[in-house]
């Protein structure tokens, strides 16, 4: 088995993919913004015996590529990347601050630039790779007070097939995974009214589950998918059908 590199890895969405790759006996490098979070990711890692390390890492940073360079110094380079952190700040257009929309595109699109850029040059040297981005429905949708979410992931997306481009002749893959309503810490609060209207409008009626995304991520991140780049890969109920 190879490694894996998954940022946002201790909750929601990236604790089910990055269980998934410890599950399959991967060597399993996960990054999280706190400490708790990654005593988090290492408790995975003791508890499925493989591989693996937890990284406190702010991905909006300039020196992230330090960072990751230092923390893997001294182990394999990761031939599988999945980018998943990313935050929210919602707000209507006309109330939204300017710091607001600065968070949500240095986060999600910024760091997910910055993270590839650092571990793309080892997949470069080695000529194979897989690039993973985890976007949303809301990248062609758009979303009510979500200008800044929506913005930065459809950006993901057309970096995702850019660099598809790019690099597809060194044998690496670049794919989005886009879930649509799917059950994590952030929908458990909300009312039960509001998801049973929210389900209404999922053809499948139902939200999705960490681990249907998961699973996505995983048939990209195979051999079985060697042939797939520049795709988005849509885990929605039918939310979107494209």
């Amino acid at each position: 088995m190879g490694s894996v590199f998954i940022t946002g890895a201790s909750r929601g969405i990236g604790k089910s993919i990055f269980e998934a790759f410890a599950k399959d006996g991967y060597t399993v490098y996960g990054t999280s913004t706190t400490c708790e979070g990654v005593a988090v990711i290492e408790k995975i890692i003791d508890n499925f015996g493989c591989e693996g390390a937890g990284l406190k890492l702010n991905i909006t940073q300039d020196d992230v590529d330090e960072t990751i360079k230092t923390f893997l110094k001294d182990m394999n380079p990761p031939s599988i990347l999945v980018n998943n952190a990313g935050v929210t700040d919602d707000a209507l257009l006309l109330r939204m601050k300017d710091f607001q929309w600065d968070r949500v595109i240095d986060t999600n699109l910024k760091g997910a630039f910055l993270v590839t850029k650092s571990l793309l040059r080892s997949m470069l040297k080695e000529k194979h790779g897989r690039i993973i981005f985890i976007t949303s429905v809301v990248a062609e949708l758009g979303n009510f007070g979500q200008g800044n979410y929506s913005a930065s992931k459809a950006g993901i997306e057309g970096l995702s097939k850019s660099l598809a481009r790019e690099v597809s002749s060194r044998d690496i893959t670049v794919n989005c995974v886009a879930p649509g309503f799917i059950e994590t810490e952030m929908t458990k609060v909300l009312p039960d009214d509001v998801k049973l209207r929210m389900a209404e409008n999922i053809p499948m009626k139902k939200f999705g589950k960490p681990e249907d995304v998961a699973s996505a991520v995983r048939f990209l991140a195979s051999e079985q998918a060697g042939y797939i780049t520049g795709t988005v890969l849509n885990v929605n109920g039918g939310m979107l059908m494209s």
